[in-house]
């Protein structure tokens, strides 16, 4: 089943691009189509690094998020990245709701997977309840994902109704490990694809290129879980 990645977060700054960009590489790492939009023009995930497989998508404009659509129809074979910009949720909400966007979705034969990038705070927490309160279609997938990278400590969150809410609905709770703060920078400053980081001897020296090689190991394990 072709599947269609909602990944956002709504709270700025937890790590939702990352995600979308490690999850783009993995779908070019295990040789799987998939098409990327970029809704966060702050970041532009996939202009940046993968600009072969992306468009952009303008958030509030209907006839730019038709073109999500559009893609799928273009393109049946290909799975969708979607990168969310931090507050999309009123404006894709309202989008998904007047075009009946998931059971549109269902019908064609598509999984939908929403993504929640989260750190440890309880802001993070009250955005997924109100997530899983908003979208009770049974085609949907919830994706939780806990950012080691912006947090240390989930008890309170294992603790919360939102956890307990994330549990009755079925969804997937993940961990993206942490990735070395001084990598991550080094990355950033040279606009460097994880392919390039892990094995390109001229941007990454070899403790760093096997640094990231671990880490995108302990990801891929996470995303296996997806199915």
């Amino acid at each position: 089943m072709a599947k269609v990645h909602f990944v956002g977060g709504e709270k700025g700054g937890v790590g939702k691009s990352m995600t979308a960009r490690v999850l783009a590489q993995y779908y070019i790492d295990h040789e799987r189509p998939f098409i990327g939009f970029d809704c966060d023009s702050s970041h532009g995930t996939f202009s940046r690094f993968y600009q072969d497989y992306s468009s952009p998508i303008i958030m509030g404009e209907e006839d730019s998020l038709d073109g999500m659509l559009a893609a799928i129809e273009a393109y049946p074979e290909r799975d969708l990245i979607i990168d969310l910009a931090a507050q999309a949720a009123q404006p894709l909400g309202v989008w998904i709701e007047e075009t009946d966007v998931f059971g549109l979705l269902d019908e064609l034969g598509y999984q939908v997977c929403l993504w929640h990038v989260m750190d440890d705070g309880a802001d993070s927490v009250q955005l997924l309840e109100q997530l899983l309160e908003r979208y009770q279609q049974p085609s949907v997938d919830f994706i939780v994902l806990q950012n080691l990278g912006r947090g240390t400590d989930f008890t309170r969150f294992r603790k919360s109704d939102g956890y307990q809410t994330a549990l009755k609905r079925d969804a997937l709770i993940l961990e993206l490990a942490k990735l070395q703060t001084k990598l991550t920078q080094k990355i950033d400053f040279n606009n460097s694809s994880f392919w390039s980081v892990a094995n390109d001897r001229s941007i990454m020296n070899i403790a760093e290129r096997q640094r990231m090689k671990v880490w995108l190991r302990k990801v891929y394990e996470e995303f296996n879980k997806i199915g």
